[in-house]
């Protein structure tokens, strides 16, 4: 595929990775739609996406509420004129231990449900939903190629601190590869990209000695750069014969 020309819908647009995702596609001559729940943030991305060579949209929404996905996707159609390709890109963190006890009074400190909920629902659920109504677009409307990008994370394999992030994360990679098996008839890759430590707004609001205590363990000893997680973007939507597998952009780095 080319990315020149194509129809993409982003989710999570609106800051950190997704943002640049964004606007280096759209640099690149794609015409993008993007989804956030924030709606200043949608405004802002949009602004800075005019002038490009391919067109930006945004639009607010949750991609963890089923009616407001299949809203997304049918606005998504009819301001580009169609749709090829997905980046399954929002998240969301609410990180603490299963259980936890307090040293000096004994008290059980426990993972929440509404903390594990929420980050399923928006991690795991909302690419479920995005590609299921992508997928069914791509089918009915007989669109030839197509390309769906779920952007994991090394946290899969287990990090600590991240039982709901891990599991959402993992599963993730578990529907891409099933996807990928269940989607190829219809000319519909799947594939995904784990990002490591990446500089996004998250890791820039980290105390130092805290975001250097997180780097020792990464051979390359510096964070990633979301133009180095676009990169593989752009590979997985050239490479037409690249489908159902993870690319692992973390410096080395395996948690």
């Amino acid at each position: 595929m080319n990315i020149q020309g194509m129809n993409v819908l982003v989710t999570g647009g609106a800051s950190g990775m997704g943002r640049h995702f964004v606007l280096a596609l759209a640099g690149a001559g794609a015409n993008v739609a993007f989804c956030d729940i924030l709606a200043d943030g949608v405004t802002a991305t949009t602004a800075d996406g005019q002038g490009l060579p391919g067109k930006v949209v945004g639009f607010v929404a949750n991609v963890a509420d089923e009616a407001q996905v299949i809203e997304l996707i049918g606005k998504t159609v009819a301001a580009l004129g169609g749709l090829n390709g997905l980046i399954n890109n929002a998240g969301i963190f609410r990180d603490g231990l299963l259980v936890k006890q307090d040293k000096e009074s004994g008290e059980i400190k426990k993972m929440s449900l509404k903390n594990w909920q929420q980050v399923i629902d928006v991690d795991l659920t909302g690419p479920f939903l995005l590609t299921r109504e992508f997928a069914a677009h791509v089918i009915q409307s007989k669109t030839p190629a197509s390309v769906v990008i779920n952007i994991s994370s090394i946290a899969r394999h287990g990090n600590p601190g991240q039982t709901n992030y891990s599991a959402a994360k993992a599963g993730l990679i578990a529907d891409t590869k099933l996807w990928a098996i269940e989607l190829a008839r219809y000319g519909i890759r799947t594939a995904a990209i784990a990002p490591g430590f990446i500089d996004t707004p998250i890791l820039q609001g980290m105390r130092p000695e805290v975001l250097e205590g997180m780097l020792k363990p990464v051979p390359l000893r510096r964070v990633g750069k979301p133009e180095e997680i676009f990169s593989a973007v752009k590979f997985i939507i050239d490479c037409d014969y690249f489908t159902g597998r993870c690319v692992d952009v973390d410096g080395g780095l395996t948690v």
